[in-house]
């Protein structure tokens, strides 16, 4: 019977640490030490297989250039004495500046009692449009009907999460009165409902004066928070309001009512670090959709997120339409 595996989750982790580290001994002990071992990695030529890939495989690490990495999804399982895996996580090389997207699936299998890899693939997605000029939507339709029925089944998966915040709201309502406020905010919540519904995605809860929700496409919901803010833009009722929107996307825990994790408090604190009128993403949304033209970014920054160790970069999606020239 397949199941869930947190101790597969543990060996996982503990490989990517390793690499990191480039611990070539303990990257040796976690490999089979069967002849089917296989590895399939990123770039040309780099399928190996065998012992003198076990063998190799530590200096192969120890010449990967210093890299700061952020795990965004991770879920294993296993069966009798197969195991596999699945991690997505964004590695970022400061002696290059540059960030990737990274996608890796384990097959482990358990030789003497312990969990070992017998099977590795490492990819970097290229988008369609840079390897061959064309994009393929079929097969995304298809993921993201799933996905969405999955997320109708109270199932958990990997979805973005969306916050928005009215700015200022104690001193516009002070300044409204409670009986005016509350109708201004009713009124936004459910424009912001339906942008969100019109885009495939879902509003959790509405949060006083701002909303959680939640999508199963990063460019769906990307598209939405443009959306919002050009209405917000362009409506002529007063007050007027400004919000702030912050997105993440990764692994999140879906109880049917609500989700929960490390993602949904990841997006809470980018939205705290939006100013007015702003949209800031998570890198993991904006490595989602690589090069899309129909998306520009700026201010890229890194710094610390409240409450969540580590550094975290940060970007600004821009949503306002050039002004003609």
């Amino acid at each position: 019977m397949i199941r869930p595996s947190h101790e597969v989750l543990a060996v996982v982790r503990r490989w990517n640490k390793a690499v990191h580290r480039k611990d070539g001994d303990t990257l040796t002990n976690m490999l089979s030490r069967s002849e089917h071992l296989r590895y399939q990695g990123s770039a040309e030529g780099e399928s190996w297989s065998g012992q003198l890939f076990r063998q190799g495989f530590g200096e192969h690490v120890r010449e990967i250039p210093d890299y700061d990495w952020e795990e965004h999804a991770l879920e294993a399982f296993e069966c009798g004495d197969v195991a596999w895996a699945h991690c997505l996580a964004t590695l970022t090389f400061p002696n290059t500046a540059s960030q990737f997207l990274h996608r890796f699936t384990f097959v482990l299998h358990l030789e003497e009692g312990n969990w070992r890899m017998v099977q590795l693939h490492v990819s970097n997605p290229l988008p369609n449009m840079d390897k061959m000029g064309a994009d393929h939507h079929a097969l995304d339709d298809l993921i993201e009907a799933a996905r969405a029925d999955n997320v109708m089944q109270g199932q958990s998966g990997v979805a973005t999460v969306m916050f928005t915040d009215i700015v200022g709201s104690s001193v516009i309502a002070e300044t409204v009165g409670d009986i005016t406020w509350s109708r201004c905010v009713g009124e936004h919540i459910e424009m912001v409902r339906a942008c969100v519904e019109v885009n495939g995605g879902r509003m959790i809860k509405s949060l006083g004066d701002g909303t959680m929700c939640t999508f199963t496409s990063a460019r769906a919901a990307m598209t939405c928070a443009q959306e919002i803010q050009l209405g917000m833009q362009n409506t002529a009722a007063e007050p007027r309001i400004q919000i702030r929107i912050g997105l993440h996307t990764g692994e999140v825990i879906d109880t049917g009512a609500d989700f929960f994790g490390t993602v949904v408090n990841k997006a809470a604190r980018i939205a705290n670090l939006a100013g007015p009128e702003e949209i800031r993403i998570s890198d993991a949304t904006r490595l989602m959709i690589g090069t899309d033209a129909n998306f520009s970014f700026s201010d890229q920054t890194r710094g610390p997120l409240r409450g969540l160790d580590g550094s975290h970069t940060t970007h600004l999606l821009n949503w306002r339409t050039p002004a003609p020239d």
